[in-house]
């Protein structure tokens, strides 16, 4: 994903961060329901508000966090966006442990906000992050439910759903200039790698990994994106920014593994010995 959206924004030049984000919405959402031709099992009238919501969130966390790489380094982006799903899966919480995790969290995020005059990041584009890590949080929500009554058809009348809101926003800021070859060939390639493959993996892995060994996985996405944005676009971070970065991934996977340990200690003493 974070290697499409790098890919994704050398093309801003050229359509701008909508185009790109339609491009990459509107070209997944026809590849799935050509792959998967959902139509066919049909789509459960009561799952169809679920499913325009669960589209709606995506689509608006795409937008915005398209934004905010316009502005911002991509790693700094994410960064950001991963404390969305990070303060929901805390604030149920009455651990100890875990508001460690979230003053963790919320001082990287202190790190990477624009407080003084000196700082290199543009603060719309933190604030475009900061509402797609609203949105991210929305959507794993709303997917949940989705994803285990539909499966990978979930993503496919998703991102139909999210194309219905991104495509007018694309054309209209782009034109036509969105539908010459070599800009659809790269769109393509986009919408593979940063939407239709991990989306649908996405969905095939909330059905089957609980919710904390999912959360464990996606921890390591700040980094990803980082190395991602490092090797494909030359965005290279400073050490504040680096260690902003590093407070949210450990943050995430400390989140993770405390739900998990629990669950790994009553299944080691209910293991008949020998």
């Amino acid at each position: 994903m974070n290697l499409g959206a790098a890919f994704g924004k050398q093309l801003f030049p050229l359509v701008g961060a909508l185009g790109v984000t339609a491009l990459r919405i509107s070209l997944a959402a026809a590849l799935l329901m050509m792959l998967r031709r959902p139509w066919r099992r049909g789509l459960p009238a009561d799952l169809r508000g679920p499913v325009v919501i669960y589209g709606l969130m995506l689509g608006t966390m795409n937008l915005l966090i398209y934004q905010a790489f316009a502005r911002i380094p991509i790693g700094i982006a994410t960064s950001i966006e991963v404390t969305g799903p990070l303060v929901v899966a805390l604030s149920g919480s009455r651990r100890p442990r875990d508001f460690v995790w979230l003053s963790l969290a919320a001082g990287g995020l202190l790190l990477l906000l624009p407080w003084r005059t000196d700082s290199a990041l543009d603060p719309i584009g933190v604030a475009f992050a900061c509402g797609a890590a609203v949105c991210w949080a929305l959507y794993i929500i709303t997917g949940k439910r989705v994803s285990h009554a539909l499966g990978g058809d979930a993503v496919a009348w998703g991102m139909t759903a999210a194309a219905v809101v991104a495509l007018p926003l694309g054309i209209g800021a782009s034109g036509s200039e969105l539908f010459t070859p070599h800009v659809l060939l790269i769109g393509v390639g986009v919408a593979i790698l940063s939407s239709a493959l991990p989306y649908t993996l996405e969905m095939e892995a909330m059905r089957r990994l609980p919710v904390a060994v999912f959360s464990l996985l996606l921890s390591a996405a700040p980094a990803v994106a980082v190395l991602a944005g490092l090797l494909v676009l030359g965005e290279r971070l400073t050490q504040m920014q680096w260690l902003a970065v590093l407070c949210i991934v450990v943050a995430s996977a400390g989140s993770s593994l405390g739900d998990m340990l629990p669950d790994f200690r009553r299944r080691a003493t209910t293991q008949p010995v020998g």
